[in-house]
């Protein structure tokens, strides 16, 4: 089989959500898909995007009428929409220009400027994006395509990072000369591409090299050569407590919140990438769109990292931070092993000697510091004591829980007495 042969095997319509017969005569497919069959990357979430000379809304309409799927009309200027599959989507665009040829050269890289005609087998490469694929390079069709749409300037970085490219000089240096074009760009269209490469083990390197190129500076203002130094660091931890602590490895790749696709390894890199001060973070990230559960990973770990490392720390105190760490133990951990990493110059597992028995605590989802099951709220100490609701309530509250952590009460009774002697004094 030939590389034409195997790479049509795996764009075939049998791969599709929908079936070949609703799409017209002629058809492109272009972009990542093509790429990723060329290259042989498998997505678990199929993406597909076909370019149509007419009517790419109508036959993108039709789609998903047949399918029962959703359907978002992408720009109705340009005539793009999506048909959204359970385990796919596939983008409809009207064909830009009188020609197909046309089309492919108003695009980014010469690696997404391939198209293929699933009617006949075809591969169109006018710009030769498959030698480029071959050597691995992220070639620029040409400096008014980034120009025209300054967030290509993000991508070429992060499809590096994704693919394991490099930035051929010459784009490299295009990209450099742009640089003041970014701030056109809105803020939460950044936000996506830095997302990207937060995500990546690749993406650090990539990071950095946008930062020192000038395309990151006017987002991250407070950066310097050592929040880079921090951010390799933090790869570096990752992969410490996942070889020592499988779990918290896991955790780490978790996404902070199901509706907000960062991971709690992310908001360690991104604590790297901005002031050391909680409160001027949260301005930055506030300004870079960032929801409310990023930026208090990131202040959290900010604020509490060079807290978590004391062996003989007291049971009151271990017990004030898990109240205020709960499920973020991890992301603030990977932080302080990462701080600690750049002052030593080295990492080794040793390191993680002096957090164990932090860390057993919180695997430990019966430890009553890390996991504490209150034995009252604040209705049964009003009611027992037969007090008002005030911040006092509250406190008491607390006193209870460090109280039931240090083995001193642990029945309910024996929480109210405490309380009622609490208020006594």
């Amino acid at each position: 089989m030939t590389m034409d042969e195997l790479v049509a095997a795996r764009l075939a319509a049998k791969n599709w959500p929908f079936s070949l017969e609703y799409l017209p005569q002629p058809v492109y497919m272009v972009g990542g898909a093509v790429r990723d069959a060329i290259l042989g990357r498998v997505r678990e979430y199929v993406d597909l995007d076909f370019i149509i000379p007419v009517d790419a809304v109508k036959v993108a309409r039709k789609i998903a009428q047949r399918y029962q799927a959703g359907f978002v009309l992408l720009d109705a200027q340009r005539k793009i929409a999506r048909v959204v599959f359970p385990e796919a989507t596939a983008d409809f665009a009207q064909q830009e220009g009188e020609s197909l040829i046309t089309d492919l050269h108003r695009r980014d890289f010469t690696i997404n400027a391939i198209a293929y005609n699933p009617h006949t087998q075809e591969i169109i490469d006018p710009l030769q994006g498959y030698k480029d694929i071959e050597s691995g390079l992220l070639r620029m069709i040409s400096l008014i395509n980034l120009q025209n749409d300054p967030l290509r300037l993000m991508r070429a970085y992060r499809q590096a990072a994704q693919l394991g490219f490099t930035i051929e000089p010459a784009t490299q240096e295009t990209i450099r000369s742009l640089v003041t074009s970014i701030v056109q760009v809105a803020t939460e269209r950044i936000r996506v591409e830095i997302g990207y490469l937060l995500a990546s083990y690749h993406g650090t390197f990539w990071l950095n090299t946008a930062w020192k190129d000038g395309v990151l500076t006017s987002f991250f203002k407070n950066a310097t050569d050592e929040s880079f130094i921090k951010l390799a660091a933090v790869d570096q931890a990752a992969a410490l407590i996942s070889q020592g602590w499988q779990e918290l490895g896991e955790e780490l790749a978790n996404y902070v919140r199901e509706t907000v696709k960062t991971s709690w390894l992310a908001t360690a890199k991104l604590a790297c990438l901005v002031d050391l001060s909680p409160e001027i973070a949260e301005v930055e990230l506030q300004e870079l769109t960032y929801s409310r559960a990023e930026i208090r990973a990131v202040t959290t770990g900010l604020r509490l990292f060079a807290e978590i490392k004391a062996i003989n720390m007291p049971l009151r105190k271990q017990y004030f931070l898990f109240r205020e760490m709960g499920i973020l133990f991890p992301a603030v951990l990977v932080l302080a092993l990462a701080n600690d990493i750049v002052a030593k110059g080295m990492f080794e597992e040793s390191m993680l000697v002096s957090y164990e028995p932090l860390i057993k605590r919180y695997l430990d989802k019966n430890d009553v510091v890390a996991h504490p099951i209150p034995l009252l709220n604040g209705k049964d100490m009003m009611r027992a004591l037969n007090i008002p609701a005030s911040p006092f309530v509250g406190e008491l509250l607390m006193e209870v829980g460090v109280a039931q952590a240090e083995g001193k009460i642990s029945t309910v009774e024996a929480a109210i007495e405490f309380a009622r002697s609490l208020v006594k004094n």
